[in-house]
């Protein structure tokens, strides 16, 4: 089903991109442009995101750093 259909963006390609670390609408928006054109696919971009894991919010979660060190990076 599509999600954003300004990009073409299905469900499943969001939960992918989630899958892959997206846990917010911008982050999303960052990895396929849905929700930057006409913005009527936020809400459920939002819903989307609200029913997965989200490994960043885990971290957040249990007061552990979410941000990968410089060195980790490279």
């Amino acid at each position: 089903m599509y999600v954003c259909s300004c990009f073409g963006i299905t469900e499943q390609q969001v939960q992918q991109h989630a899958e892959n670390g997206a846990c917010t609408p911008r982050q999303i928006a960052s990895a396929c442009k849905a929700g930057t054109d006409c913005g009527s696919c936020v809400r459920r971009i939002q819903a989307i995101l609200g029913r997965g894991a989200c490994p960043r919010r885990e971290l957040a979660e249990q007061g552990r750093s979410v941000l990968t060190p410089l060195d980790e990076a490279a």
